[in-house]
């Protein structure tokens, strides 16, 4: 198998230096230059070993990060933006929700299984996207071909009464008036004047047969191809229907679609990329680390569960229902916050597999007034950009970003600190009169100064309880 990255993934990648990297981070994500370090050294060591030697690149495994920080100070964004810039496979799982062998839950493996099925839609849609102006054509010409079917002597041979067969082929004339006519079918078909007329064509059901899976296993542990069996009664059993014709349009190009996209080759190719390009962010790690003087009760799950993540992380072969997918080349990026436990409270050979440490640094103020103006999906542009919707013009001061940043920074310090994400609580309190009466009001034009926001949220700072409870 080719290490390659797409063909239209690979040039653009290629060019982005780790600086640039976190530069497109940045656009996203406050501060943190660390964590954003990392991953973009371990982006670029990725770009770096496709152009190794095959039997060398074999054997140059990802460097596998954890991150250790509080919630809400970046870590899954950071890892959720690295995946988009270079458009690989990622999820996110929580290895909390994992369970050891043989407990009713959710098995390791199912991670990379959801990996594939999320790659096989990536590479599926990328597909659609090449062959939809030819699929739209081929379902316009069925579509012509039902408002206006062939004449049938134009394809029928004609029984002379001799009883030999002879082609009887139409005159020009006949032909051409035919072709005349699609044509004004088509006009009118592409100016909408056929959208109230109705074809009928027929449509496949898509009834699926009803089956009772053994508790605690899945369709790949069971092994049994349900579709390879009952083939006929899983494709489902075609009917007629009329439907308006652009209802009738939009299946015609579904059915299309599916006849173009080779599905055989999605597969491998999403299976491909997943080895190669995956990335796997496992959030919660620290929740299934052990604590010192374990080793009875739920630790004993816990060190199961870590037993079980080790070799997924080492490289193994999971069973799916797309093929065998090698983990090897995934790229794991592990976070928690280890409050209770600490990194060393993971069994050693997992330890072993993350080899860079990044300690994300807790949020303050000045954070928080970058974090609500600076980003591309800033929350002040998305307040914005919201009631701009219902013809209102918000202004935020300045005054009022940093009394909102005050607000937020003193209820994280007084309750439980929950980084940025504290900023949602506290904007959504403050715009919370203006989002209800919004498109009943009759001046349009709001701004919003440390005055309003005071207003809106100083009594509900200044009694914790209320804070515990609202912010």
């Amino acid at each position: 198998m080719a290490i390659s990255l797409p063909e239209t993934l690979a040039p653009l990648l290629d060019s982005l230096t780790p600086r640039q990297i976190v530069v497109e981070l940045d656009k996203y994500v406050i501060g943190q230059k660390d964590a954003k370090r990392a991953v973009a050294i371990a982006l670029r060591n990725r770009m770096r070993r496709q152009k190794l030697a095959p039997e060398l690149a074999e054997d140059v495994v990802p460097k596998n990060i954890l991150m250790i920080g509080p919630t809400g100070v970046g870590k899954t964004e950071i890892a959720r933006r690295l995946a988009r810039l270079a458009q690989s496979p990622f999820i996110k799982v929580e290895a909390s929700k994992f369970t050891e062998v043989g407990y009713v839950g959710r098995d390791v493996e199912s991670m990379v299984r959801d990996l594939v099925e999320l790659a096989v839609d990536m590479v599926r849609e990328e597909r659609l996207e090449e062959i939809h102006d030819k699929a739209e054509q081929n379902a316009e010409e069925r579509l012509l071909d039902l408002l206006l079917p062939p004449p049938r002597a134009m394809l029928e041979p004609e029984e002379t009464s001799a009883g030999r067969s002879i082609d009887y082929m139409p005159g020009a004339p006949a032909q051409d008036s035919w072709s005349q006519t699609r044509e004004r079918f088509r006009e009118q078909l592409h100016d909408g004047r056929l959208d109230q007329r109705s074809v009928e064509i027929e449509v496949r059901e898509r009834a699926f047969p009803s089956f009772e899976v053994i508790t605690g296993s899945s369709v790949e542990e069971i092994d049994i191809n349900i579709k390879d069996m009952l083939p006929g009664l899983i494709q489902g059993r075609t009917r007629k229907r009329r439907l308006k014709v652009p209802e009738a349009f939009d299946y015609l190009v579904q059915e299309e679609e599916g006849k173009l996209v080779d599905m055989d080759s999605v597969s491998r190719v999403a299976v491909e990329r997943v080895e190669q390009s995956g990335i796997i962010f496992v959030d919660e790690i620290d929740k299934i680390a052990g604590r010192e003087g374990g080793g009875q009760g739920p630790d004993v799950s816990r060190e199961g569960v870590q037993r079980d993540i080790l070799p997924i992380i080492e490289g193994t072969t999971v069973n799916s229902k797309y093929g065998m997918v090698r983990t090897d080349h995934i790229l794991f990026i592990a976070a928690g916050a280890f409050h209770v436990s600490k990194p060393s409270d993971l069994i050693p050979e997992l330890q072993g597999r993350f080899p860079i440490r990044v300690e994300l640094e807790p949020l303050g103020k000045d954070d928080f007034v970058r974090i609500l103006t600076e980003p591309k999906n800033a929350l002040v542009k998305q307040y914005i950009a919201l009631m701009e919707t219902e013809g209102i013009t918000l202004r935020f001061l300045d005054e009022a970003i940093d009394r909102i940043a005050d607000f937020a920074t003193r209820v994280n310090e007084r309750t439980e600190n929950i980084g940025a994400r504290r900023l949602h609580t506290v904007m959504e309190r403050l715009v919370d009169e203006i989002s209800f009466e919004g498109p009943d009001l009759r001046d349009k034009i709001i701004t919003i100064d440390a005055a309003y926001v005071d207003r809106m949220l100083a009594a509900i700072v200044k009694n914790e309880d209320l804070s515990r409870y609202i912010l």
